[in-house]
């Protein structure tokens, strides 16, 4: 069973995130794989700002017991909440490059009970590039920010609003997110 690095609460919904799930060859392949994937113009945060589209590519459900992230993220899970077994519905990858427009967003309707396992794929992330994840309170105050580290896991709650900062000018590397939408098959 996977140890969390951290936890974090924020309005009774848990943010747990991990680090060394993914062994660093898997991770070289799918920063490799990444890097000449087929991203597309296509994917926004909220209704309203779906005029900012950004870059994204979908990963097929049926492919995913294949891939190496898949039985790390499984475990993590049930360490994040074990009284829930979930069940992957949607996978993708998202990029953010300097300058990128992102929103804040939740993940899913309230009460759906779903979650969402986020990997941080770069096989290395300078601090000074920025890139993370931020978590808000009901209050839309910050509470919790999840640095891109290579191969990090972050496991959340889909109903905590959240945003992906893209990276600072300084940045040369893409930012990759590879998010895996869960919904809960019992409890």
């Amino acid at each position: 069973m996977p140890s969390p690095t951290y936890i974090s609460e924020i309005d009774g919904r848990r943010l747990s995130v991990y680090d060394g799930l993914l062994e660093q060859t898997d991770l070289s392949r799918l920063c490799d794989i990444l890097a000449r994937a087929g991203f597309t113009r296509s994917e926004i945060a909220r209704p309203d700002t779906a005029e900012y589209k950004h870059w994204a590519t979908e990963i097929a459900v049926d492919a995913l017991p294949a891939m190496p992230f898949l039985p790390p993220t499984l475990a993590a899970l049930i360490q994040h909440d074990p009284d829930i077994r979930y069940r992957p519905y949607r996978a993708y990858v998202n990029v953010a490059h300097y300058g990128d427009m992102l929103f804040t967003h939740m993940d899913c309707a309230p009460g759906a009970g779903e979650a969402t396992a986020l990997w941080y794929i770069c096989e290395h992330w300078d601090h000074e590039w920025g890139g993370e994840t931020v978590f808000f309170d009901s209050s839309r105050d910050a509470r919790a920010a999840v640095s891109p580290r290579p191969g990090r896991l972050a496991v959340f709650d889909g109903e905590l609003l959240h945003v992906g900062r893209p990276p600072n000018r300084n940045c040369y590397l893409p930012r990759y997110t590879l998010a895996i939408k869960l919904e809960p098959v019992g409890r």
